[in-house]
């Protein structure tokens, strides 16, 4: 059997200099989306807002089986339960990882009543190795109402991240420019 051919990278774009609306461009696809609300950084700081500029990796996949089928993707597929979170405290040891609640530290709550984290994909900024205060939690996520901006992740319409997902696998790179 033929292993499945998936896409070497995705791009997302700003549509201007300070824009919190962008491109995701996945082979001939073009995708709006949202990007933070600082925009686009070179170097991403904690809490600054800015999606991180660079190539990286797309790590796996957590989402919510309560609410959506299993996706179709090559990535690493994780179901979140409701006491899942992400370290976003620089102090921590556990910080940039996934965590269980409760938690001594400061934690982003996976399981949200709203839908932005239905499905969610992990990348790979400042995963490898972790330097504290260089960012946490950037991930690819539903966008929210509007696609009003997001606090450094890139999101997109649930349907499309769905559709994305079937396409890229464990070499797939995201390029935020």
């Amino acid at each position: 059997m033929a292993r499945p051919k998936f896409v070497d990278r995705v791009i997302v774009r700003s549509l201007s200099g300070r824009s919190t609306r962008g491109r995701f461009t996945i082979a001939s696809r073009q995708i709006q989306c949202s990007i933070g609300s600082a925009g686009i950084r070179r170097n991403k700081r904690e809490g600054d807002g800015a999606s991180p500029a660079g190539a990286h990796a797309m790590r796996c996949v957590l989402y919510r089986a309560d609410r959506v089928v299993r996706p179709r993707t090559g990535l690493p597929l994780h179901p979140l339960k409701p006491n899942h979170g992400w370290c976003d405290d620089p102090t921590s040891a556990c910080y940039n990882r996934l965590i269980h609640q409760p938690f001594a530290g400061s934690a982003e709550d996976l399981w949200r009543a709203d839908a932005i984290y239905n499905v969610i994909v992990v990348l790979g900024h400042n995963y490898w190795p972790i330097v504290r205060g260089l960012g946490s939690a950037i991930f690819v996520h539903v966008a929210a109402a509007e696609f009003s901006p997001t606090a450094g992740c890139v999101s997109l319409r649930q349907d499309e991240l769905l559709r994305v997902l079937a396409d890229v696998g464990p070499h797939t790179e995201l390029i935020i420019v």
